[in-house]
């Protein structure tokens, strides 16, 4: 079966659009794809709590300038300084109080990071430190340094990533989040929505957004429809096919990559030939303009193009299902029991039409000889699939995933997706971990060099995943709102940033 066909079966259904709470003036509704299984800030850098969640409720010490030029910017942190031999002193903003109305101090910084790197809770910011190990000195109540080891040249822009938390906060995951954000979560009824209203007493500007609640629609048109019909302000996600009026409508490069982790310690896929014929069974063009928009780039790493090191040398896998054959047909007389099941775990309501992009991806894999099936999950059961310990199986699992790197460096996202300890690796090369750990602790030019050397060597000599898109994102804002998507969008939906017509 052609795509094209597969495409024809996946046209949308309409669906009836039931009524939400009626709105006041600077009320707002936003309309999300998948719902929140946890509000805990410390899973905040996983986009479906980060939209709710991320500079919200909880915020970071820094934070990136995503819509102007300024670069790594305060939060609550007033400034840094690096002091030399790994050490960095965090000052912090005073007069700040948390939401139950305890005061912001070093204190809950150091709180927070123990929390994080607990061994009682699996926090997901802590993948991104995997690599680094941090230790903290109270200076005063608004003075914290913070020394890595080995050294961290960019440890104030990976601040961007966790979210403070009261000293108070228990060493499990919590429902009703505490944070020095201009909102708090006041109502979560879980499958139905999440309410976050305004705080008087916020230390920054007061937003102009008095309340937001955040309702789950998994149908993109029914997403769209609410919005063009007032029921809803924003859905962050639909599709090309809805994104028809030039007035409420916005497409964006939206920093996520789209692709299959291949487990390489499972058999088949333990033998690179099968990892080829993975990549080559894939007609990537196939997708873009049909069930992927317009604008969509082929991936040749698991970063954004416009990501320090990014490697423009690289080129995407042909799509060749005849040259995947003969790899199979190779790896087969050799002993490989290229019969052995590969199963496609995907998450229902990552990105629009995911559902039916993984069933392209599965029957393409079947036509070149592969024992493929595909099942669908919630975000809660995806991610057992996707991060370590993988469960076993017969044969192997291909996770489909999107990762989101909108930071500019590979820092990000090389660690626990590649290194030999990476809580999301699917590879085991001491090569790729040497290259991560001089990368890491690099600057400059050595810095974006190792990176771009790091990229070619995964995707040239390991054949670490199945690289599929960059992604473009398409937003449908009601008119009334002044507000525009950026490149962070799916991650994180600041409503300090939102503004009345």
């Amino acid at each position: 079966m052609t795509l094209r066909y597969l495409i024809a079966g996946a046209l949308f259904a309409s669906a009836a659009v039931t009524p939400v709470l009626a709105q006041d003036n600077t009320d707002i509704t936003v309309v999300l794809s998948e719902e929140l299984d946890l509000v805990d800030p410390c899973m905040a850098t996983r986009s479906n709590i980060g939209r709710v969640i991320m500079q919200n409720v909880s915020e970071t010490l820094t934070e990136l300038d995503v819509r102007g030029d300024e670069g790594l910017m305060p939060r609550l942190a007033e400034s840094w300084e690096d002091l030399g031999d790994g050490v960095w002193r965090f000052h912090l903003r005073p007069n700040v109080t948390f939401s139950d109305g305890s005061a912001f101090d070093a204190a809950d910084v150091q709180h927070t990071f123990d929390r994080v790197f607990s061994e009682d809770v699996t926090c997901e910011s802590a993948r991104y430190f995997a690599d680094t190990e941090l230790s903290f000195e109270v200076v005063d109540d608004l003075t914290i340094d913070i020394t890595s080891e080995p050294a961290q040249p960019i440890l104030p822009l990976l601040m961007t990533l966790v979210t403070i938390v009261p000293s108070e906060t228990p060493m499990e995951f919590v429902r009703e989040p505490i944070g020095t954000g201009p909102y708090v979560l006041s109502e979560w009824q879980a499958g139905q929505h999440i309410q976050l209203d305004r705080r008087d007493d916020y230390w920054g500007e007061q937003p102009e957004v008095s309340s937001a609640r955040y309702v789950f629609r998994s149908e993109a048109a029914v997403r769209a429809a609410m919005v063009e019909t007032g029921e809803a302000d924003i859905a962050p996600q639909i599709t090309e096919l809805e994104a028809t009026n030039p007035a409420t409508d916005f497409s964006y490069p939206n920093s996520e990559t789209v692709y299959l982790r291949i487990d390489s310690a499972d058999a088949p896929t333990d033998d690179i030939r099968v990892r080829q014929a993975l990549n080559h069974a894939i007609d990537r063009e196939a997708f873009i303009g049909t069930l992927l928009s317009e604008g969509t780039e082929l991936a040749v790493t698991i970063v954004p193009p416009t990501t320090l090191g990014w490697n423009g040398g690289l080129e995407p896998p042909a799509y060749d299902p005849d040259l995947a054959r003969q790899l199979l047909e190779k790896a087969a007389a050799d002993g490989v029991d290229v019969n052995l099941p590969i199963e496609i775990i995907a998450r229902t309501g990552n990105f629009p039409n995911v559902t039916e992009v993984a069933e392209a991806l599965t029957q393409m894999l079947s036509e070149v000889g592969f024992n493929a099936s595909l099942r669908m999950v919630e975000v809660a059961e995806h991610e057992q699939y996707y991060s370590k310990p993988y469960p076993e199986s017969e044969g192997t699992r291909l996770i489909l995933a999107q990762h989101d790197n909108s930071r500019g460096d590979p820092v990000f996202s090389m660690f626990f997706k590649y290194h030999s300890e990476g809580t999301q690796s699917g590879i085991s090369d001491p090569h790729v971990d040497d290259l991560i750990e001089r990368a890491t602790a690099a600057t400059g030019d050595e810095r974006a060099a190792l990176w771009s050397e790091l990229f070619a060597y995964i995707h040239e000599e390991v054949v670490a995943d199945v690289l599929l898109f960059h992604m473009v994102g398409h937003s449908r804002v009601s008119e009334r709102l002044d507000f525009r998507p950026t490149i962070a969008t799916n991650s994180q939906l600041q409503l300090s940033e939102i503004g009345f017509k």
